[in-house]
């Protein structure tokens, strides 16, 4: 149906998350169509990223340095580590302006079905730098799924005993939300988290 150069690009397109086949040829025209220096431009942005970004040897967020930039700003508070599932949580707790301690970045969930366990997570690593950092408080932040909710109680009963608090992130109602809409899940979360005023 189409010239072999662009079947590969639209195939290329059609490969990553949530883009179908017409998103795809929108996207393979787009490009054919930008003048060769942007498309130059986009091309190589793609490569620097992949060969310059990697894992922070401390927190395994994605940098291009290393430590990143929050793992080596001695402003940031040394003794809470905020445990992540992935590097786009990082930067959602970062816009909020209200976390100033460090992050551990386990790059997944425990999840049984997609055989995922443990050790395919970056949680010996997060054990190995408890041990020899001083940590006082670790906050799990997994999202409220069954995946996150396990893995954060995996992570308390694996942390708890050596005397480091663990606290987990509220969840229940979302600002503007309405009672009526709520399931019974989120509402009994919201009234066993709640707080005093």
């Amino acid at each position: 149906m189409h010239a072999a150069p662009i079947e590969v690009l639209i195939e290329q397109f059609e490969a990553l998350p949530g883009i179908g086949r017409k998103t795809a040829e929108r996207l393979a025209f787009f490009v054919i169509n930008m003048p060769k220096e942007k498309a130059e431009a986009m091309a190589k942005a793609i490569l620097d990223a992949k060969q310059q970004i990697s894992f922070c040897s401390e927190c395994y967020n994605l940098t291009d340095r290393d430590p990143c930039a929050i793992c080596s700003d001695p402003k940031r508070d040394r003794s809470t580590v905020c445990v992540v599932e992935g590097p786009k949580d990082v930067t959602a707790i970062e816009k909020t302006r209200e976390y100033h301690g460090l992050y551990h970045v386990l790059h997944g969930v425990i999840s049984p079905m997609d055989n995922v366990t443990p050790a395919d997570l970056k949680i010996k690593e997060l054990y190995a730098r408890l041990a020899r950092e001083e940590v006082r408080e670790v906050i799990i932040a997994t999202n409220p799924t069954m995946e996150g909710e396990a893995t954060a109680m995996y992570l308390a009963r694996a942390i708890a005993p050596a005397g480091i608090t663990v606290s987990r992130i509220a969840s229940g109602i979302p600002i503007g939300g309405d009672l009526e809409y709520a399931d019974e899940v989120t509402l009994a979360r919201a009234i066993s988290g709640r707080l005093t005023l």
